[in-house]
């Protein structure tokens, strides 16, 4: 990572000339409690993932996503403006979502800062990986939405996973596990009709991870979040069961599945028949926090092999671009 106002600066030069590069924008638009271990969670997917490939990464945010005061000098600190993004070059950039404020996307604030990274995205990027942003103005259509918290095992369906999740066959996996901390209602019918490729999906959630080329960019949309840390949805229904304790949304939230074993599911079954029949945020003091210790990263491999041969496919596409432009320079030198 590139930081921002640092005492020392190392050339981009100097990792752009290895062989083995990739450069990366990460457009983090995650709330101010969730910035810094959204900017962790994907240091580490892309550190595991990128095996003897260096990966530059650097980080940008919209700056119409509502701050707070700390969390806006995070930003002046470590974040870089969209000015500095049109300036630059990066063979493939990250997305991230942000919790919705309105019921249609076009009236957040951000909206319009939005589609003009989507646009530079198609114009500017081998690929362009979309986190948990189905409801974007590259797929916009009107779908239920309910905040249902899941961990899916998603059924592989083959085709262009044979270049992008599995550029092998011995780096395929028959199932992916990833979790989803909300469901999208994405129908197959409906994304194929618009003409995108569904590589991942699963009885239970549905669409998880498709893709379109659009113009020069591989858009690769993930209804889920491979890079999730294993306490990231616990924290999630944490944070759900608070606004439901405090009035702030009318139902208790749905407990993950799949997520939590049997004994902390049923002490979290006990705390919930507790809050329903004394709705106060009192009863937050008492929350089991002792059932995240046995919580595991159980979809770890799933999200390196999926980010690993994302990566690779974007250095097999840059690196044919650098030797076409290679072939036009030499033609033109010796035509001169």
């Amino acid at each position: 990572m590139e930081k921002k106002r640092s005492s020392v600066v190392v050339p981009i030069d100097l990792y752009v000339k290895r062989a083995e590069c990739v450069s990366l924008a990460l457009i983090n638009n995650m709330p101010d409690a969730a910035i810094e271990d959204t900017e962790l969670q994907f240091f580490e997917l892309l550190d595991d993932a990128s095996g003897d490939a260096f990966v530059f990464l650097k980080l940008y945010s919209l700056t119409e996503v509502p701050r707070t005061d700390r969390g806006q000098r995070h930003l002046n600190d470590f974040y870089f403006g969209l000015d500095d993004l049109w300036a630059n070059r990066f063979d493939g950039v990250i997305v991230t979502g942000t919790e919705p404020r309105q019921p249609d996307l076009r009236q957040e604030p951000y909206w319009s800062a939005l589609t003009d990274v989507l646009d530079w995205a198609e114009r500017n990027t081998v690929s362009t990986v979309l986190s948990c942003l189905a409801r974007t103005p590259v797929f916009f259509t009107a779908m239920a939405f309910s905040a249902i918290f899941f961990l899916t095992r998603s059924s592989v369906s083959l085709s262009r996973q044979q270049s992008l999740t599995m550029s092998s066959q011995r780096h395929a996996t028959p199932l992916l596990r990833f979790p989803h901390s909300r469901w999208n209602e994405l129908k197959e019918n409906a994304l194929t009709a618009c003409g995108y490729e569904v590589l991942t999906k699963s009885d239970q959630a549905g669409v998880d991870v498709f893709v379109k080329q659009k113009k020069k960019s591989l858009f690769v949309h993930f209804q889920g979040h491979p890079e999730y840390q294993a306490e990231t949805l616990f924290k999630e229904y944490r944070r759900d069961i608070k606004r439901f304790l405090r009035g702030e949304r009318e139902n208790y939230p749905t407990m993950p599945q799949g997520y939590f074993d049997q004994a902390s599911a049923e002490i979290l079954a006990d705390f919930q028949r507790t809050a329903l029949a004394d709705r106060r945020e009192e009863h937050l003091a008492l929350f089991p926090e002792t059932v995240a210790k046995s919580l595991q990263k159980t979809w770890q491999p799933s999200a390196t092999c999926i980010y690993r041969n994302w990566l690779r496919y974007v250095l097999a596409k840059t690196a044919r671009g650098i030797q076409v432009r290679a072939r036009h320079r030499f033609v033109r030198r010796s035509r001169a």
